[in-house]
């Protein structure tokens, strides 16, 4: 893929700061949880003693090396195709903040180790990423390419969308309701949801005039997807696939939902709460 324009504005780069030391040896078998299973588990993280946790709010504005202008302008071009969306919809967007940052880091879900991977925080409207996540994408999991590491931000974004429209909040008041059993099945479709909504912003964002496809880059994030499904990581980590403790879906899902956005462009195509497909 091709930017052509500006950077957002919107970044926090907290690279190198200390961002907190996760304590004792249940923080390691978490985090080690986090990289087989791919799960999210900052808040199970931000509960656990922590040193070292003064952080301040770093650099912001648009970061100077090679990486750091990637995810800048993968972040301006969502920015850009959201807005077009939301004002489809008579809302106003209101753009998330990006942090960039090196092992662990702090948010309003808690403080979290780079091992749990990208993540979007409602509480305060930002996505986080250490970009040595890039390398294990590529070197644990063959997803190389510029459009597989766009959607991975784009994906998290999709969570920035779905806590805007009320989706996550749903969500929330659901836990207490249902076992854990019926919420991850629940999490599997906000989680599916969000793969429709980087498929939609690859969409739209072709008509964005700073921004172009290059060859190839479709089948980077569709490898991208396909190969962070929860039962491809099941079975590489532990030999059979549990689909009760799957969390984002399996490939053939996640590939699908991306696909159905990505050829779509219509938000009203996403409901992967009340879809058959699931």
């Amino acid at each position: 893929m091709q930017w052509f324009g500006k950077g957002s504005g919107n970044v926090d780069d907290r690279r190198g700061m200390s961002g907190g030391a996760i304590g004792g040896g249940v923080g390691i078998i978490i985090v080690i949880i986090g990289l087989l299973f791919g799960r999210d588990l900052t808040g199970l993280v931000g509960q656990l003693p922590v040193q070292d946790v003064v952080q301040s709010e770093g650099k912001t504005g648009d970061p100077q090396d090679a990486e750091g202008k990637f995810v800048d302008g993968v972040l301006e071009s969502t920015n850009q195709v959201w807005a077009q969306q939301f004002e489809t919809m008579g809302k106003t967007y209101e753009e998330p903040r990006l942090v960039l940052f090196t092992d662990a880091v702090q948010s309003a879900c808690g403080n979290a180790s780079a091992a749990v991977g990208p993540f979007y925080c409602p509480g305060d409207h930002k996505v986080y990423i250490d970009l040595s996540f890039y390398r294990d994408l590529k070197d644990r999991f063959g997803a190389s390419g510029d459009f597989a590491q766009a959607y991975v931000i784009a994906h998290e974004v999709g969570h920035h969308i779905q806590n805007l429209l009320g989706i996550s909040e749903k969500m929330e008041q659901a836990r207490g309701r249902l076992s854990e059993k019926e919420y991850n099945r629940l999490s599997v479709k906000l989680e599916l949801q969000a793969d429709f909504f980087a498929g939609m912003w690859a969409h739209h964002a072709q008509n964005l005039k700073d921004f172009r496809l290059d060859e190839g880059d479709l089948e980077e994030a569709l490898n991208a997807a396909n190969a962070i499904g929860d039962d491809k990581l099941q079975k590489q980590s532990q030999g059979e696939v549990v689909p009760d403790a799957f969390t984002h879906g399996t490939s053939a899902q996640r590939v699908f939902w991306f696909k159905k956005g990505f050829e779509s462009g219509d938000i009203n195509e996403g409901d992967t709460f009340n879809s058959k497909q699931l």
